[in-house]
C-alpha cells in the first residue's frame, strides 16, 4: 500500500543519507557493529532513535487530530488551534525562562498541565453546553492568546535562552536520544487503549449532538474525554519534540481521502500511520536541505502540510465533488415552498362560491 511504501522510502532515507552515508545494502551490518565502528555508532545512538521518534511524535499527532477533528465535527479541529499545542509549548518554555531547575522527567508533565490549561480554557470559554463551532472559535483566540505569552517569554530570555526557545518552538527531532524514546512508552501504554475505547463513541458523534444523544452517548462528557485523550498524546510529544505543525491537519485528510466511506474506527490507526510518514518524510529535507546547517522539521511540516491539507479539503468528502465529509451538516430541505420564507412561491388564491358562480 501507499503508506506503507512511503513509510519505507522515509526510513531508509533517513537512516542512509547523512554524513557519512551508508548504503542501504551496509545497513544490516552497521547495526550488528554497534559501537565498535563510526557508522554503526551514527546508525544505532543518532539515526535510529530520530526515526523511531518522528515515527511515534507523527503517529500520536495524527491519533490527535482525528480525534479532535471528530469529536468537534469540523476538519479545521487542529491542536494548533484549541491552545492545545500552545499551552504544552508554555509550559515547557517557562521554567526555562523563569530559571527554575527542574529535572528532565519533569518537562513531560509540564507539557500536559500546559496543554490541559489551554484545552480547559478554550472549553470554558466557550462554554460546555455551546456547539462544536464556539468551541473553534474560542480555541483559536485562546491558541493566540498562549502564543503572546511565549512572545513576551521569549522577549525576557536571554540570549542563550532565546535560541533554545526559538528552535524548540519550531519543532526538531535534532540530538534526541534513546532516553527520548524511552520517555514517550509510559504515555503511549496509557492512551492507547483509552483511543481503542474512544473510536466507536466518536463514530457516533459524527451523526450530530442530538442524535447521539438518542443514541446513548452523553456528548460533553465524551467531548471532555476526547479532548483528554488529545491532551496525553500531544503533551508528551511536544515536551520532547516541541509543537511539530500542523500533522495533526494533514493526517486525518489524508486517512479520510484514501477511504471516505469509512468510520472513527478504521480512520484512527490510519491517521496515526499517515502522520508518521508525515513527520518522518519532513525530517529528511529537515536535515538535508541545508547541510551542514539542520532546519526543523516543524517548519518542514507547516510549509508542506498546510497547503496538502487544504487540497484534500477541497476534493475530497465534503469538498467541491458534493459529498458529505466528515463535521460538515447534512444538507436541509428545501423551504423555498413555505409560506413565509424569502423567496418563496404564494399559494394560489382560493376562489368563494360567488366568484364560482358568476
Amino acid at each position: 500500500m501507499l503508506v506503507t511504501g512511503a513509510l519505507i522510502v522515509a526510513s531508509v532515507c533517513t537512516l542512509c543519507l547523512g554524513t557519512p552515508y551508508l548504503p542501504p545494502h551496509r545497513l544490516a551490518g552497521a547495526m550488528m557493529d554497534g559501537d565498535t565502528t563510526l557508522a554503526g555508532i551514527v546508525l544505532t545512538e543518532l539515526r535510529v532513535p530520530r526515526l523511531l521518534l518522528a515515527l511515534i511524535a507523527g503517529a500520536c499527532l495524527g491519533a490527535a487530530g482525528l480525534v479532535l477533528q471528530e469529536s468537534l465535527r469540523n476538519p479545521l479541529a487542529v491542536p494548533e488551534m484549541l491552545g492545545v499545542s500552545s499551552g504544552a509549548a508554555l509550559g515547557v518554555a517557562a521554567p526555562l525562562v523563569l530559571s527554575l531547575s527542574l529535572p528532565a522527567a519533569a518537562q513531560p508533565a509540564l507539557a500536559l498541565g500546559g496543554a490541559a490549561l489551554g484545552g480547559g480554557l478554550t472549553l470554558l470559554a466557550a462554554g460546555l453546553g455551546r456547539g462544536p463551532s464556539a468551541v473553534l472559535l474560542t480555541g483559536a483566540a485562546v491558541a493566540a492568546a498562549l502564543q503572546a505569552a511565549l512572545l513576551v517569554l521569549m522577549v525576557m530570555a536571554d540570549q542563550l535562552d532565546l535560541q533554545l526557545i526559538y528552535r524548540y518552538l519550531l519543532g526538531s527531532l535534532s540530538a534526541r536520544t534513546w532516553d527520548d524514546v524511552a520517555g514517550l512508552w509510559p504515555w503511549l501504554l496509557v492512551v492507547v487503549p483509552a483511543l481503542v475505547l474512544c473510536a466507536p463513541v466518536l463514530s457516533v458523534m459524527r451523526l450530530g449532538d442530538e442524535d447521539a444523544e438518542a443514541l446513548g452517548v452523553r456528548v460533553h462528557r465524551a467531548r471532555l474525554a476526547a479532548l483528554a485523550i488529545a491532551v496525553v498524546l500531544i503533551g508528551p510529544v511536544t515536551a520532547v519534540c516541541g509543537p511539530v505543525a500542523w500533522v495533526g491537519f494533514l493526517a486525518p485528510h489524508l486517512a479520510r481521502w484514501f477511504d471516505p466511506a469509512a468510520g472513527a474506527v478504521r480512520w484512527l490507526p490510519w491517521s496515526a500511520a499517515w502522520g508518521a510518514v508525515v513527520v518522518a518524510v519532513a525530517d529528511v529535507p529537515a536535515r538535508l536541505a541545508l547541510a551542514p546547517v539542520e532546519t526543523p522539521a516543524g517548519a518542514w511540516t507547516a510549509l508542506l502540510g498546510v497547503p496538502a491539507g487544504v487540497a484534500l479539503m477541497r476534493s475530497g468528502p465534503g469538498g467541491r465533488s458534493g459529498r458529505r465529509g466528515s463535521g460538515g451538516p447534512a444538507p436541509g430541505p428545501d423551504r423555498r415552498d413555505e409560506p413565509g420564507t424569502p423567496g418563496a412561491v404564494p399559494p394560489p388564491a382560493r376562489s368563494n362560491g360567488t366568484e364560482d358562480a358568476r
